[in-house]
């Protein structure tokens, strides 16, 4: 940490500085050349003089208690007497210092969710289909994701995940997932290969997922899961929606993951669509209540997500055009 010499005479000065010894006396004229980021201990006058953006304890006299007070209004972290510093002026220190970090952290979350967005799919023009997605985080940073990319003229691979758990360790794997899928070419490859990496490194998560590859000529679809609920709805002109219910392990859990693969056509305005399970928060009951209504939304194209979501949602559709 920085100590930043007083530019008038203090008279407390040399006490408080030999109770501080790691810290790096500095001058006010030198502060551009130091890091912004790491804290300051400065007197009050100096602060409230010069106004620099270094994260800044400041220590006043006893009669400059509304220095002080303007002092914070300015966004100084804590104000210490000269006269009368803390017991233990490092330990108290480390414990400012914490908290700062921790409100940067904070203070960070929304450009890191606006990133985490940019990182998902560009919008991608496909003969005969339109891809249809949404994708609501319930805090700032989202465990749910999905990407597609083509792997031929004519065929398209595509993937929606759900990581365990919430917040910045589940999000980093979805940004982990995005960069290491490899431009896999088989829905098989794709689980074989991320669940592989996720048993290998020993994360303490599990993902589930349901991927599939697309023909754009023949309009077959073949897809697997991993573990994931809610399971691929079909809706078809015409008929009952079929809820396509498979059985397996997440990512993560085992090595010797079984991955079964099926198939189904895709008829002219069949849409094919997965969820992650936050689609069904909006609904009450148990989980087979909560699915019957998401299918009949979905169906309806009346599904609306509530503006506060307790889990994140992230839905990836595939519509046959004609």
């Amino acid at each position: 940490m920085y100590f930043i010499q007083p530019t008038r005479d203090i008279p407390y000065l040399e006490q408080v500085i030999a109770a501080l010894p790691s810290v790096q006396m500095i001058r006010i004229e030198d502060l551009d050349l130091y890091d912004p980021t790491i804290i300051a201990i400065a007197d009050v006058r100096d602060y409230l003089t010069h106004q620099w953006t270094l994260p800044t304890i400041v220590l006043a006299l006893e009669d400059e208690g509304a220095a002080l007070a303007q002092a914070w209004e300015q966004g100084a972290l804590a104000g210490w007497m000269w006269s009368k510093p803390p017991a233990n002026p490092q330990q108290a220190l480390i414990k400012i210092d914490a908290q700062y970090k921790r409100n940067q952290d904070s203070r960070d979350l929304p450009s890191a969710a606006e990133l985490q967005k940019k990182l998902l799919p560009n919008p991608i023009e496909l003969t005969n289909y339109k891809v249809e997605t949404f994708f609501q985080p319930s805090a700032y940073l989202s465990g749910d994701w999905y990407d597609y990319w083509k792997i031929s003229d004519k065929e398209v691979l595509f993937y929606l995940a759900d990581v365990s758990g919430h917040g910045v360790t589940s999000s980093l794997l979805t940004s982990w997932m995005a960069a290491f899928h490899g431009r896999s070419k088989t829905p098989r490859e794709l689980i074989k290969k991320l669940n592989g990496m996720l048993v290998q490194e020993n994360i303490e998560k599990h993902i589930t997922m349901l991927t599939g590859i697309l023909n754009l000529e023949t309009h077959q679809l073949r897809w697997s899961s991993a573990g994931h609920y809610p399971p691929a709805i079909l809706f078809e002109p015409n008929k009952e929606p079929k809820v396509l219910t498979t059985s397996s392990f997440p990512l993560g859990l085992t090595e010797d993951l079984e991955v079964e693969e099926f198939e189904c056509t895709l008829n002219r305005h069949a849409r094919f669509i997965i969820c992650s399970d936050g689609a069904l928060e909006p609904f009450d009951g148990g989980l087979n209540e909560q699915l019957g209504q998401l299918v009949h939304h979905l169906q309806n194209q009346s599904f609306q997500a509530p503006e506060h979501v307790a889990d994140d949602i992230a839905i990836l559709s595939f519509r046959r055009m004609n």
